[in-house]
Order: structure tokens, then sequence, then C-alpha cells
């Protein structure tokens, strides 16, 4: 659906460009469902970091509208640079999947309330705040913002195709997303609801028995025959084929009825913040943030071997993150999330993720050098956790002196490193006698191949001198990090590599692996730098294993060159820190009631030209950014293939490369910074490449514990027929079935079932990360799908806890707030439900405090005490199923005091009393 308004809605970021104009009005301003979504995120954002920064004692001011100076107000004031990529990545998550609604379900009634399905429509609804809830409580926040699109656009569209305007309500119908209360008076199915209209644009088809009644309907849509009940509303439109039959017409607010657009628009928006605001109840201020992808963009993975050789790579991987924790804390450079995976043989896992740096530090500490004993070892079921576990586009570091094992995660691993994003780095420190072995076997070439994939290195060094390689790992455990130029030769050759710094770029560092290498390093200015010289006029060059780190003395704003002059293998990486830098993903169009472009789950097609849609990002915004150029180059080849430019507004831009090349490739972008009239570039570092097979998987709905979840996938195959070889692999080792082959024919496709059964003690909200692989006969051609499904347990406590307000006492001054205090008494109770999980402060800087009575009911009697210059409160009391009550009170400005008289049984007020004398926390 798409709504065109002259009410004005700022679009952030579009993954969904849509090419026809449904939902049309007066204006030219174009309302969709991302619209709507963003300008209801944005909005919540402002609010909950407004009173973050108040409980916090701080301003939360933006230096301008943007974004990115959004995110920097948030985060505070500590130094360093802030990139918007991530909080651009998150947004994106959640602006996919509504997308993906109108591809993915087109024809289904309840995911869009067409066909009177108010009741399946409103379970999608609760069933979806449920998991979101569910993840973020298990910190899988990449599921629950992907469920919170999807819920989004199914809210949405109750105002665009029921007849909740007309009926003329001026707010939302709360019942939607109030799994308490039931939907009312929903018209019968034999119950005719619209007249006839035989232009097809009539200003009100609805029955007068509908409008007096106020009864609920929404139109039928036809999208494969014309047929529905007798008497009923069609949806309307062009792809409506019920709209040809009587009734005519339809009450879509998508395409007609422009005068009521408006208003379906302005609930739709306020619907959609009181879903954000319920899950930010339930949540609480700093994970709604995360959820919102706003946190330090810095992450610290490790994937570390724990057989009895690796002691000397465990005590440094512990002195490297003790170093890290203690020497960026306080700065934006500070990670705002802890990955550690350890594996063994045959053990691995499990991962260990969290927020706080202490907890790292004792998890890290516990790890031995044990066990082992045979070389290879499970090294990629280790890193398959890690790249799910761990937020997109992180950079992960895998410490180990054997080859793996489990091989045949190898092509598992690329899938996932392609649709993270993330940077994977080897640091692998064999003994010297193993090494000339494994030099001459190339038994490590799956991790250098791995590494390149992803952008990453692969760095061979012995125990001795692990300590100097480590040096990678703080460079790259920043924020605002980017990667200017990354190539590959191998064999190598003689090659001269440009590379263009702008002056927004610090930190800039040059990482060059291979062994017996020689270069030269010239400058803007002419200057020049061998690599025999260590310190010299632009730079610090530190050599250890096959890696040379060049530090550069000064980021000197032009066109630098790194002339190669070997003829052996070498990777070459030049990265730094900026704000400004882009995000992309490979698009496809889709057809449909509403078509437009979706974001491709997996490899795009071969044969056709490659499109992307890429959001520029820095620290001004899009506005004080151009583009120039946009490119699929080679990494270990020289051709660059440019594409046309279509600028969508507000950074995103739309890019058509006909001629792409046939290997692997990544994305070059090149523009000018405004602000300095600086010309940049940027590359991305996780390779792709095309296929002529496709694997299509949709998933709605959440695992069972103990039940059979069935997935249905389709192949599509464009290339050699015959038998394809299917994968299947999950990274909870839940157990599962499907077809090993599936025969298909050149232009044809085929479908298979994956069904898994997750154990019946898994806790609810978990992700389970699942990849399905096809490859051709010969393994000629393949290519995946990654989905993130969630395992929900069922749930029967849907009635939110009871928070009442029983006592305020205030003696409040106008002429000196600092000097006097204002306290409120609150008794919250959760009747017979699954009890109380948490009592938080939502909006306030003031202290709670509380404590638990027990007298057949569960009671908790709290105490808000706070300044009088801090006026207003609200409470969130949250169940152990994320249902959220609440108490919110504002002082007056006069002075004096007030009392609340509330109708409390005996024993409650006595305990009341009790308490108020000795409050303790719970």
């Amino acid at each position: 659906m798409i709504m065109k308004s002259s009410v004005p809605v700022v679009a952030l970021i579009a993954l969904v460009v849509s090419r026809v104009q449904a939902f049309i009005s007066v204006g030219s301003n174009r309302n969709t469902h991302v619209t709507i979504t963003h300008h209801a995120v944005m909005e919540k954002i402002h609010e909950v970091c407004e009173a973050v920064a108040k409980s916090e004692g701080r301003e939360f001011k933006p230096t301008g509208q943007s974004a990115e100076e959004v995110l920097r107000a948030c985060l505070g004031t500590a130094t360093g640079e802030v990139s918007g990529a991530k909080f651009h990545t998150a947004l994106n998550q959640i602006y996919k999947q509504n997308g993906f609604v109108d591809q993915d379900f087109m024809s289904s009634a309840p995911h869009h309330f067409n066909n009177e399905a108010f009741n399946e429509g409103r379970n999608l609804i609760i069933q979806g705040t449920v998991a979101i809830k569910a993840n973020i409580r298990t910190d899988n926040y990449q599921s629950a913002r992907e469920t919170l699109g999807r819920v989004c656009h199914t809210l949405q569209d109750f105002y665009s195709h029921s007849n909740w305007v007309e009926l003329g309500n001026k707010s939302p119908y709360a019942n939607l997303i109030r799994p308490d209360l039931n939907i009312e008076k929903i018209a019968d199915i034999a119950m005719p609801t619209c007249s006839d209209c035989a232009s097809g644009t009539c200003p009100n088809q609805l029955l007068p028995a509908i409008l007096n009644g106020k009864y609920l309907t929404s139109g039928y849509m036809g999208l494969f025959s014309p047929e529905k009940p007798q008497g009923k509303c069609s949806h309307g439109g062009e792809t409506d084929l019920s709209s040809s039959q009587n009734p005519r017409g339809g009450i879509s607010k998508d395409e007609s009825h422009s005068n009521l657009h408006n208003n379906a628009v302005n609930l739709a928006a306020e619907a959609t913040m009181e879903l954000l605001e319920d899950i930010r109840g339930a949540v609480g201020n700093n994970n709604y943030l995360r959820l919102m992808g706003i946190a330090r963009s810095a992450v610290l993975a490790f994937v570390i071997d724990t057989t009895g050789s690796m002691a000397d790579d465990i005590a440094e991987a512990k002195r490297i993150t003790f170093s890290i924790i203690d020497s960026k804390k306080g700065t934006q450079d500070e990670p705002s999330e802890y990955i550690l995976v350890p594996f063994n043989d045959p053990e691995f896992g499990p991962l260990i993720r969290t927020t706080n740096p202490n907890v790292m530090k004792s998890e890290i500490s516990k790890i031995k050098a044990d066990g082992g004993g045979d070389a290879p070892e499970m090294c990629l079921s280790g890193l398959q956790l890690a790249l799910t576990g761990a937020p997109s586009s992180s950079y992960i570091y895998v410490f180990t002196d054997a080859t793996a094992k489990d091989k045949h995660l190898e092509k598992t691993i690329t899938a996932l490193i392609r649709s993270t994003k993330s940077t994977v780095s080897f640091l692998l420190t064999a003994s010297s006698r193993r090494r000339r072995a494994l030099s001459a076997s190339s038994q490590f070439q799956e991790y250098y191949d791995m590494a390149l994939a992803s952008g990453g290195q692969a760095i061979e060094v012995s125990k001795s001198s692990i300590s100097q390689a480590t040096d990678i790992i703080v460079d790259t455990s920043t924020s605002a990090l980017v990667t200017i130029l990354h190539c590959s030769r191998d064999p190598g050759r003689v090659e001269n590599f440009p590379f263009l710094l702008d002056r927004s770029m610090s930190n800039t560092t040059i990482y060059i692996t291979g062994t017996g290498l020689t270069f030269n390093l010239r400058s803007p200015t002419g200057v020049t730098q061998s690599s025999t010289v260590v310190n010299g006029p632009l730079g610090t060059i530190q050599k250890v294993g096959n890696l040379q780190r060049i530090q550069l003395n000064s980021t000197e704003m032009g066109l630098w060159h790194i002339g190669m002059m070997t003829t052996r293998p070498y990777t070459v990486k030049v990265m730094g820190q900026s704000a400004i830098t882009f995000i992309y993903d490979f698009v496809e169009e889709f057809k449909g009631p509403h078509p437009g472009f979706a974001a491709i789950d997996g490899r795009p097609s071969k044969g056709s030209p490659a499109k992307l849609l890429l959001t520029l990002t820095g620290e001004k915004g899009p506005e004080a950014l151009e583009v120039h150029e946009v490119a699929l180059m080679e990494v270990s080849g020289v051709k660059v293939s440019n594409g046309t430019i279509e600028k969508m507004g507000n950074g995103d831009y739309l890019v058509t490369v006909n001629d792409v090349p046939e290997g692997e490739f990544v994305v070059m972008l090149k523009g000018k910074d405004k602000t300095f009239t600086s010309l940049f570039q940027r590359q991305t570092t996780t390779q792709m490449s095309q296929s002529k097979v496709a694997i299509k998987a949709t998933a709605d709905s959440s695992m069972l514990p103990g039940q059979v979840f069935k997935l249905n996938f389709t192949v599509t195959n464009n290339g050699t027929g015959g038998t394809y070889t299917i994968h299947a692999r999950n990274d909870k080792n839940i157990p599962m079935t499907h077809p090993s082959t599936l025969n298909l024919v050149s232009g044809g496709s085929a479908q298979g079932t994956v069904s898994l059964t997750p154990p019946g003690n898994m806790v609810s909200g978990t992700d389970v990360t699942l990849a399905i692989e096809a490859e051709g006969p010969g393994g000629s051609d393949s290519n995946y799908a990654v989905l993130r499904l969630s395992v929900l347990s069922e749930v029967t406590d849907f009635k939110p806890p009871k928070c009442e307000i029983v006592n305020v006492q205030d003696i409040c001054y106008s002429s000196s707030c600092s000097s006097s205090n204002w306290e409120l008494s609150v008794n919250i109770t959760d009747g017979n439900g699954t009890g109380i999980e948490r009592i938080s402060i939502q909006q306030g800087s003031g202290n709670f405090t509380q404590r638990k009575v027990e007298d057949g009911v569960i009671v908790v009697m709290g105490l808000y005490e706070a300044s009088c210059c801090s006026t207003s409160v609200t409470l969130s009391a949250v169940d152990k199923v994320g249902n959220v009550g609440r108490c919110s009170y504002t002082i007056k400005s006069s002075a004096g005091l007030r009392l609340i008289s509330m109708s409390l049984p005996l024993w409650a007020s006595l305990l009341l009393s009790s308490f108020l004398s000795d409050a303790f926390p719970l």
C-alpha cells in the first residue's frame, strides 16, 4: 500500500520502493507503510532519548533533524566518532519486513484486514507483539525488528482497509493491541455492507445500517477471482477483480476516497505509536533503544579454540579484552556488546553474549586450554554461532592453531557472512613445524577464503608474537569504522592501487598480508615511503608474521597510492574512522496490488541487471553529501562496472548495474562531502556474486517448543537442469528433516519442506537461524536463503498488572524546586497472572523503592520520591510475558499537600502505612 498525501511525513529509508501510486490523494508528498512507520519510530525515539537523558541528568538536544544528529544526542557526550550505519541498518530490518508483507502475503486477508478477517488479523498483531517482547528478553533484537515490521504493516492496514474512519472514530482502536479485549461488532457474513457504486469512486458506499449500528467491515480483495459474499464491499482498485461485481467500487483508502485518506494516515501513525509505547513499557527504555539500533557501534566478538595447545592464545585474548574494556570505557569506542564462543573437539559453544564488560571479563577468564589431541577442531561450528549471535556488520576474530574438522559448514558460513555482512579475521598460530606442513598442503586455505569473502584477514604468526598481531583487534574495536579499499591478488602482480582520503577520515591504517612483499606508499603531495622504512615520513610500519600494518602519521586529503612490487599473493586493505558511510541491499522487483522493489535474501539473479538500494549517511545527514559514482568492483580482479544512479531522496539511491562482473564483487561508492568540499570513497567488504538458482522461503509464525514446525521453500532454476542437492542447517542443533535432493529442469521450480522440532524446554524467545542451500549438478551453481525463526511458548496470560496510585504528597515551592521533594505511593498486583517481573521508572528522574507482600494475592507496594524539579513520573509494571500496567502522575505547579483518597482493604492500608516508613528494594 502507498499513501500519497499533502500531510508531510519524512522518509528516512525506503527499502521497498513502490512504482504505483496507490492510496492517492492531493499533494506531492508520498506516504507509504515505511514512511508511516518511520514517522512513529522517530517520534518515539525522540521521546525515549529525552527520558533517558533526563534520568541521567543531561539534556537531549540534537543539533539538527537528521537521524545521525538524533543518534549522537541520544548516545550522550562521550568523545569519539558516531556512525549512523548500525542505526540505519536496524531501522532497515524493520522497514524491509514491513514491505515484505505486500510481496510475501499479498493474497492473505488477515495480513491486510481484507475480507472482514478482523479476528485473524488481530491475532497476527497480538502473537507478533508477544514474540517481539520475548525476543528482546533473550537479546534477539534482529528477530524482534523483523517481526515488528510485519506487525506494523498489518496494524496500519486496518485503518486503510476497514471502515473505522467512516464510523467517525478519531482515535486508534486500542483493542487491536490489547489482548485482554475483543474485537467488537464485526458485520456478520450474511450482513450486506455496501451499496453499488457504478463509477467506482463514490464518497461513501457504506449502508446506513452499518454506519448507524457501528458495525466493523472491510473490503473484499479479489486478486484471482471476482467472487465475494453477496452485498459485501470490495477493496477497490485496478487489481481487485471483485470491484466489478455488484456492489461495485471499493472502500479502501489506498486508491480511492481521498477525502478520508489523511484521517487513515494519521490514525495509522497514532496506532503505530501506541504499539511502540506498549513494547517500550514491556522492555524498558534502554532495551527499547537497542531495539531501534541506538547503541555504540563497536562490538567485541571472539571465537576461541580451547584445546590444549592454545594457552598462549587464550592468555592474549584475555589481555586484549581487558585492555580494550579498560582503555575505551566512557568513549564512543567502548563496545556496546561482547560476544564469546569457545570451541574444542567435539564440543563447541555456548554463545556468550552480554552488554556488561565485567561479565565479559569474567567469562573469558574462565576459559582454560584443555583437550583436543587430533589437529582438526570444531572451528566452523563455533564461528556459525558467532555469526548468528552477533549484530550484523560485526568484526569477528577467530583464534586457532588447527584446521577445521567441520569443513562441511563452509558454504553455510559463506551464506551467513553474506547475509550478516560481518567481517571475519583469523589469527593462526600453528607451531613452526606445523606451519611448514600446512604451507605445503594449504590446509588453512578455507580460513583464507572465508576471510577474503568477508573482507577480513588471515594472519599467521608464531605463538610468541601473537601479542603484536592483536593490535588489529584494537583498531577495529572502534566506532565509525569504514573501508576505503580492499583488494586481493593471487597470484600477485606488480600493480598500483589508488585510494582517496577525505577530510572526515581519522586513524587511517593500511593492512597488507602476504610473505616476502615489497611496496611503496605515495601521498597526494608526492612524498614516498618504501616498505623497508619502518618509521618514515608517511607512517609507521609494524611487521608480524604475514601481516604488515601501516599507521599513517596524518590523514592528508587527496589521492594516495600503494605500489605493490611483487608476484607473491597479497591482500591490501585501507581502513579508518569516519561518520560518512553507506549501507546497501540488492533488490528485485515484485508484482501484485502494490508492486515495488524488495531486498533479496541470497545472491542476485544472474543474467539480469543488478539493482541495489543504498543509503548514504554522514555526521550532518545525507543533505550534506553527494553521490558521484557507484560501481561493482572485483576484489581479486580489475573489472569495475559502473551503475546508473537514481536519487530517491533523503539519502536513498537506486542503482542499476547492467554489466555485472562474472565472479565475486563488492560495492564501491565515490562522492563529495559538501560541508568541506572534500571528495570521498567507500567500499563494502562482503563479496557477492550472481546465481541462476533462487531459493524462496517465508515464515510468519513462531515455533512452539516440543512441536513440529514446517517451513515450505521453493527452488527456481534458470540454469542447468538436473538433480540439485539440498542442505539445511540451524545454529541451535534442533532436529530437522528435509529433502536431500530436488529435480529441476531449466526454467522450472520445485518445492520442499523443512521440518524442525525444537526441544520442549527451549526458552521462549530463542532465536533460531536456519540456512537452506541448493547446489546444482557438480557444484556448478548454488544459492541460499537465511531465515530467523523464533521459538515462542504458548501464552495464556493477557491481562496486564494493575497499578494504582494510593497516595501523593508534595510540598513544592515555585521559587526553589531543588530544595523540596514530592512522593508517590503505588499499589501493584497481577491477580492470577504470571507474576510481576519488573517495575521501572519509564519517565522521571526520581528514586523508586518497593516491597512485596503476600496475603492471598501478591502485592507490590512502591514509593517514588523525586525533587520538585522533576514534576512527572510514569511507572511501568511488567509481568513475565510482557503485559504492561502503568501509573502516571504530574504534580501541579502550586505548593501544597495533596492526598489521593482510595478505597483500600484494611490489610492494604495497614501495610501501606508500615511501608511508607520502612521501604526497601525488592
